[in-house]
């Protein structure tokens, strides 16, 4: 039954993979879809109106072939090194599942094959038998063909190891060349300083260029100190929005609008009463800002420039000051990356915050057990009969019987997953981070533990919450327990791939939210919004590639068969999101390929937790020799973790001494510099403090118009 359902499942998904891209061919090439296919390529111009329409209605391979044929030069310019990360993983992910799976399929399938541990199966019939005869639970007892998994395991983790450390160098290098690259950054020369002491009498402001004056004379050259301007932000953002409204309108001043929902308001508003109240706005922001820049209302934090690369570093990576608790320093980032809100919190909010945010996860992966529960219940069907007597008729069906177990329990945890990175991304939102970047790895990490706890453990443990904390609370069967049930979730989790992989990259192509959208506005009105280009979400794909990647590392010895299943995932992944990153996402910043370490790091749990159930089971099967011979290796591949670590995490945390100083005598004879400097004063004042530019012409005045026939800026 179960390999039938899987069959069933595979059968379907292939069918809807062909039928979908055959789909996606046409959708890109209708003008109106470009927005949601082809954003990058509508924005830079590059994008052709078809005028033939027949053209527009045949399918074509073609998209396959541009998303292929780019280099990784090219991708970094066009997507930045953290672009380039991402498909470094999906290709070193590639090259692991390619060897694994030849060994698996030509090697470890055949041997869990034709075991004899499992003597009543009938040959002639593989559609109704379970899984197991595809796995390691076939193999009989110190049987001396469990040394062949022995020897994979070794094999594919000394394969495993070498890669990652390859990976790891390569993307230091990198990184490196980047820096190269890349012209002079406002972040490059700026630190952030928190904790500046309070004077009588003096102004932060004053405080921090005194202070700075003193102790970095050849070095410094400005600061902007951040004041409290949550509220005033609220504002500003309320007039911005309304400038764009009516700026749209004075465009086209032809246009009715047709509001068919809006039964109780007029259908237009006199322009000279958004003039009226844009006014009032621009009186009230300047009334605002004057009081959030007085004595008083400045957060004791600024950030500090400098006038050389060099200098920077110094001043971040030197104790200020005598007290380890004053003049505290990290490193800046992008202005545009900046997370203004949370600069306003107290440092009693920020701990509560912290404290409030931990508690918030728990809760949710705990709730989250609900749906882990129901899914276990659809893939046990004498359970649901059980429990649901008046559906043994229906469940008795073939058809039906096949859909429950293989197709709908995947499908289920996968929509209730997508809730969850939209969540973390807005917990991590509160935990104190001063950028956007940092606010999506720490979504990252906790939706990859998040993820590997409740779609891994929590399925492998099947049963009660009690069931589960039991295995907790007992750590030294743990490892017994987990040899006993990661190989019984097999065909689970092979069905999980082919449904839940395969249906999300697909559905990443599609962009379905987007889409729908897209079509819903199409069909009420035109839009007023101005038109962007959607960033990459690295905290919702960057997890789900490495828990596929989780599962093809675990289970390439226990059941081979997901194996091939995992590599035509990641080949998806591959075309897929290189075609993403050419037509549909730009970087909006760039973190310089931080997001590696995070994803060295699962790999390496990964291959430890392979370790700790080919410990468990060989224990199991009477293997004692076996058994002692594989213990060292989680040990040893800890070590090289740590190694890997020592040798190169210092260059994702700050760039050599070398590599500043050779930049920095680089600009020295760079015209440009002198502008450079001129608009690095400037660059990290808050948002909210900038003079407003709703008009063409620059007027201080507080009755000056805020409409302006000629403008196109906010």
């Amino acid at each position: 039954m179960l390999v039938s359902a899987l069959l069933m499942s595979v059968g379907i998904n292939s069918c809807l993979c062909v039928l979908l891209f055959i789909l996606y061919s046409i959708l890109r090439k209708q003008p109106h879809n470009y927005e949601v296919f082809l954003p990058r390529r509508l924005v830079a111009g590059t994008s052709k109106r078809r005028r033939n329409k027949v053209a527009r209605y045949i399918p074509s391979v073609r998209w396959i072939w541009k998303a292929w044929r780019p280099s990784e030069k090219e991708l970094m310019e066009s997507s930045g090194l953290d672009g380039v990360v991402f498909m470094r993983m999906i290709t070193f992910s590639l090259k692991v599942f390619l060897f694994a799976g030849i060994i698996g399929v030509f090697v470890i399938l055949p041997v869990n094959v034709f075991g004899d541990q499992l003597t009543q199966i009938n040959y002639a019939d593989w559609s109704a038998n379970s899984l197991d005869i595809f796995s390691v639970v076939n193999l009989k007892t110190r049987s001396p063909w469990l040394w062949v998994h022995f020897g994979a395991i070794y094999l594919v983790t000394a394969f495993v190891c070498c890669l990652l450390y390859l990976e790891f160098r390569y993307i230091g290098l990198k990184r490196i060349e980047h820096f190269h690259s890349s012209k002079p950054q406002p972040q490059q020369f700026t630190i952030l300083v928190r904790n500046i002491p309070s004077s009588d009498g003096t102004t932060v402001s004053d405080t921090v260029d005194r202070f700075f004056r003193e102790n970095h004379f050849s070095t410094y050259l400005s600061h902007v100190v951040i004041h409290r301007t949550s509220k005033l932000r609220s504002i500003v953002d309320h007039a911005k929005k309304l400038y764009k409204k009516v700026h749209h309108k004075k465009q086209d001043p032809q246009r009715v609008k047709k509001t068919p929902m809006r039964f109780f308001s007029r259908k237009d508003t006199p322009e000279g009463h958004y003039e009226k109240v844009l006014q009032e706005l621009e009186h009230n922001i300047r009334l605002g800002q004057a009081e959030v820049s007085s004595p008083g209302k400045e957060v004791r934090a600024a950030f500090v420039s400098f006038k050389s690369r060099y200098g920077a570093a110094m001043a971040l990576h030197m104790p200020q000051s005598a007290n380890p608790t004053y003049w505290l320093t990290e490193p800046a980032p992008e202005p545009h990356d900046v997370h203004w809100p949370f600069f306003s919190a107290s440092f009693m909010q920020k701990w509560l915050s912290k404290i409030v945010i931990a508690f918030a996860c728990l809760i949710l992966t705990t709730l989250f057990l609900v749906p882990v529960v129901l899914v276990q219940g659809l893939t046990n069907l004498s359970a649901l009969e059980y429990f649901f007597p008046f559906l043994t008729l229906i469940l008795s069906m073939k058809i039906v019987s096949q859909i429950i177990t293989g197709y709908l329990p995947s499908l289920i945890l996968q929509n209730s997953l997508k809730v969850v990175p939209p969540i973390m991304e807005f917990l991590s939102s509160f935990q104190g981070h001063i950028c956007h970047s940092d606010i999506q790895k720490s979504a990252c990490n906790k939706v990859i533990w998040f993820t590997i706890w409740n779609v891994f453990f929590a399925t492998v443990f099947s049963g009660s919450a009690f069931y589960k904390l039991s295995v907790i609370l007992d750590p030294k069967e743990i490892l017994f327990k987990l040899a006993v049930a990661v190989p019984a979730q097999a065909s689970f989790f092979i069905a999980y791939v082919v449904t839940t992989g395969w249906t999300d990259t697909l559905t990443e192509l599609f962009r379905v939210v987007p889409f729908m959208v897209s079509y819903v506005k199409r069909s009420l009105e035109p839009t007023e919004e101005e038109f962007e280009v959607p960033p990459m979400r690295y905290h919702r794909d960057t997890p789900r590639v490495l828990f596929f990647g989780l599962l093809g590392i675990t289970y390439f010895f226990l059941a081979p068969l997901i194996l091939p299943f995992i590599f035509l995932y990641f080949i998806l992944a591959y075309i897929i999101y290189r075609n993403q990153f050419i037509n549909v996402y730009e970087p909006k910043y760039e973190t310089g390929g931080m997001f590696w370490p995070m994803i060295h790091y699962t790999m390496i749990f990964s291959l430890v937790l392979m370790h700790g159930i080919a410990i468990g089971l060989f224990a199991l099967k009477k293997m004692e020799l076996a058994t002692y011979l594989l213990i060292p290796l989680p040990v040893i591949t800890l070590l090289f973790n740590e190694f890997c670590r020592k040798r190169f995490m210092p260059i994702f945390t700050a760039y050599p001494a070398e590599v500043l100083t050779k930049r920095d005598r680089e600009d020295q004879n760079d015209p440009r510099m002198d502008e450079f400097y001129h608009n690095l004063v400037s660059a990290y004042q808050d948002p909210a403090l900038r003079p407003l530019l709703f008009s063409g012409s620059r007027n201080d005045s507080l009755t000056s118009p805020l409409l302006s026939s000629t403008s196109s800026e906010v």
